[in-house]
């Protein structure tokens, strides 16, 4: 469906970034397009109790999302259940194309797509994503209640899931690629002190194994030895890090060698009119009040081009 009126702005995202820039575009009466993708609410969706969000002693991601997106709604923000499918960047105004064949026009266009976590591309991930491979403990730590679990990752995500696996069982290894682990103090203390979590450091995963239905086993390889050894496991939930969604925006928009989205001050891209927010841009801090703030940064400085070009 071709949709020939010219949005003041269009919002690529629905985590705590686009969310926030729907905020302050909507209260700005610039009647801001939200576009949520799939699935909408981004990583904080996954997450259990968010500890660090001012204001908030502690809240669910769900509900933290809920939240903000009935705020933005409050105000105006218009949302759409859609996928963006294909952008223009090189056409003025800015052309967006969806999964549900609208094609939309703006002036001015905010990125806040975010990013999707990395895999092990080892042999058995393929063939058990989802036969007890996933990303999500929160989403699927229910089902291994007195399990054996095993968790690939040293950071605060893996650290957050090893901590969160400890309300179904005390079976709980760590497999991390470093000799130490890379999370917040904070984080490693509450995972070191936890006599139902053992971590296997300089290692990797580097074979899944199963019965056709289920994985069985994990054939972890240490990184200094060589040596391996195969360990029983009723579930693998991968905590490695994210890779920036830019792919729709390759070859229009500059990005960094990690391909993240590369800003030009505040949030400005290398296209005038086109600025980015949150995790597709951020890969230093990667934390919900990080994207929050870029969010509003993309806001402003969007809000300030759209008064720029109409005057």
């Amino acid at each position: 469906m071709k949709n020939s009126s010219v949005h003041h702005i269009i919002i690529i995202g629905s985590g705590p970034a686009g969310l926030t820039a729907a905020v302050y575009n909507s209260r700005a009466f610039l009647k801001p397009i939200l576009i949520e993708g799939s699935p909408p609410g981004g990583q904080l969706m996954g997450t259990t109790a968010v500890e660090n969000w001012p204001g908030e002693k502690s809240i669910m991601g769900p509900q933290l999302i809920t939240n903000l997106r009935e705020h933005a709604q409050h105000f105006g923000t218009r949302f759409l259940s859609e996928t963006v499918t294909k952008v223009d960047l090189n056409k003025r105004p800015f052309v967006i194309e969806t999964n549900k064949q609208e094609t939309l026009k703006t002036n001015a266009l905010i990125i806040a797509t975010g990013a999707s976590p990395n895999r092990l591309n080892c042999k058995g991930e393929k063939e058990y994503w989802g036969k007890g491979v996933t990303t999500c403990a929160v989403c699927d730590g229910a089902f291994y209640p007195d399990k054996k679990v095993m968790i690939v990752g040293g950071g605060d995500t893996a650290m957050e899931d090893a901590s969160f696996m400890t309300k179904y069982t005390n079976d709980i290894t760590i497999v991390h690629i470093h000799d130490k682990l890379t999370a917040s103090p904070a984080m490693q203390k509450r995972v070191l002190d936890n006599p139902s979590i053992k971590i296997i450091y300089s290692s990797t995963v580097s074979e899944i194994k199963g019965d056709g239905n289920h994985i069985k086993t994990a054939v972890i390889t240490n990184q200094q030895t060589q040596e391996t050894q195969e360990v029983e496991t009723n579930v693998i939930f991968l905590a490695i890090g994210q890779k920036p969604n830019t792919e729709l925006f390759k070859g229009q928009i500059e990005l960094n060698k990690m391909g993240y989205i590369l800003l030009k001050g505040g949030a400005k891209t290398s296209v005038e009119g086109v600025f980015a927010a949150g995790d597709v841009a951020d890969f230093e801090y990667r934390q919900a009040i990080v994207s929050a703030g870029t969010g509003c940064m993309a806001a402003l400085d969007a809000q300030r081009y759209l008064e720029k070009i109409s005057s």
